[in-house]
């Protein structure tokens, strides 16, 4: 089954940026879209953004602006640029592929998770 590595989470300053890495390893046939989560502490998981299979992206109003979503569908990889971060943007982030097929179109997809990554941003 496919596995998400994350990378790129870190501390850094309010008004500073961060760049979230989000890779597939395994085989891959089609995702239909790629979102960005957070959870901040005692908060519920919240939808950041995402992009779907044609490169359509969608923000949350409170990161509209400031963040941006990209992928590279040759490495199975997707990313989160974070600009004029806040330190309401603090929590940890998660990335989902949503409907992976690993080997055709007649497959079930799937959801994967990654395993999170912290970002923690000082006021």
């Amino acid at each position: 089954q496919v596995q998400l590595e994350q990378s790129g989470g870190g501390l850094v300053q309010a008004g500073g940026s961060l760049r979230l890495s989000c890779a597939a390893f395994g085989r891959i046939f089609s995702v239909n879209a790629m979102h960005w989560y957070r959870q901040a502490p005692g908060k519920q998981r919240e939808l950041v953004g995402s992009i779907t299979d044609s490169g359509t992206t969608n923000y949350a109003d409170s990161v509209k602006g400031r963040f941006t979503i990209s992928r590279d569908n040759a490495k199975n990889t997707v990313y989160l640029q974070m600009n004029s971060l806040k330190p309401e943007d603090t929590g940890v982030y998660f990335c989902d592929f949503e409907g992976v097929r690993e080997d055709s179109i007649w497959q079930p997809p799937y959801d994967v998770w990654g395993p999170g990554t912290q970002v923690t941003v000082s006021s």
